[in-house]
């Protein structure tokens, strides 16, 4: 069935004034919506709405798939569409809404970044003092957030929510004579992760030096402002400290989580002991690290076997 393009339109338009003033969307994402539905008004030609079924929503799915668009874009723009029809069929008579069920590829996995061993070494290692001067505390927070990081693989709120005591409402803590650390991850699931001897003297080192928090917390880690240290900062502390001791990409909190998950991989061979140490709920979650293994492996072939490189 054809249909008039200015009626198609028309539509459109009733639509975003539904959006706009009963569902009191903001204009950025009313014209979000706007885009996503002329799209679909010039893909589906001169088609009326009701004439739209479930097989031509998915060809015009295939045909935005082939042209490289981003499954994540393609997803917003189903839900988009499925939302105008879902209105549609308020308004007019509508065998269904065509474009329930249908799916946006799936987006295809990337393998998360980790440092190189040596890499990984240097970020977190102490820089040396000038000449008679001692570290300043905020280097040594720093420097013991970091090795941290590295050394248990916390995710960087887990790292943020740290007390220096043990307590039953604490979120986490570490335990010093059973070199551990006891963080509360996903899920509110507790969990223990051993701690490095660098990551322990870094502790230590902090902690010697720790001011007593102005809001009368029991932070381990702490601001500027002498309050417990948020994620944010953390992710800009070290972004910083990494571009002032030259590492060869942008750093952050996470990146650390997978350089200790890859290498302790690579040591040990232990899927399920990384899993539980990573507090992952599902192995396959913690799979991604073999294929990161498998990855830094082939560098180093390609780099090191004689007959590697095509000529």
């Amino acid at each position: 069935m054809s249909a008039d393009p200015d009626r198609k339109l028309a539509w459109i338009d009733a639509y975003l004034a539904h959006l706009r003033g009963e569902r009191q969307l903001s204009p950025h994402t009313t014209a979000a919506y706007a885009r996503d539905l002329q799209q679909l008004a010039a893909l589906s030609d001169g088609q009326d709405w009701t004439a739209l079924d479930h097989f031509a929503i998915r060809r015009l799915t295939a045909k935005l798939h082939a042209q490289q668009l981003d499954p994540r874009s393609i997803a917003r723009k189903l839900s988009s569409w499925r939302g105008f029809f879902a209105w549609l069929g308020d308004q007019v008579a509508l065998a269904a809404n065509p474009v329930q069920g249908v799916r946006a590829p799936r987006r295809a996995k990337t393998l998360p970044r980790a440092l190189s061993v040596d890499d990984a070494v240097h970020l977190v290692a102490p820089q040396r003092p000038s000449a008679g001067a001692a570290p300043a505390p905020a280097e040594l927070c720093n420097r013991a957030m970091f090795e941290l990081l590295y050394s248990s693989g916390l995710r960087v709120s887990e790292l943020a929510g740290l007390d220096l005591t043990p307590r039953k409402d604490a979120l986490g803590w570490v335990a010093f004579d059973n070199r551990e650390v006891i963080v509360t991850g996903k899920g509110n699931k507790r969990r223990v992760v051993p701690v490095g001897a660098a990551a322990l003297d870094a502790l230590q080192a902090w902690i010697a030096v720790r001011p007593a928090p102005l809001d009368g917390g029991d932070a381990l880690f702490l601001s500027a402002r002498g309050t417990r240290v948020s994620p944010r900062v953390i992710q800009q502390r070290l972004q910083a400290h990494g571009v002032a001791s030259g590492a060869p990409v942008h750093v952050h909190p996470h990146m650390l989580r997978h350089s200790f998950a890859s290498h302790v991989l690579q040591s040990s061979g232990d899927l399920r002991a990384v899993q539980e140490m990573l507090g992952h709920s599902s192995i396959s979650s913690t799979q991604v690290y073999t294929a990161l293994d498998f990855q830094r492996l082939a560098e180093v072939y390609d780099q090191a076997h004689p007959r590697a490189k095509v000529k």
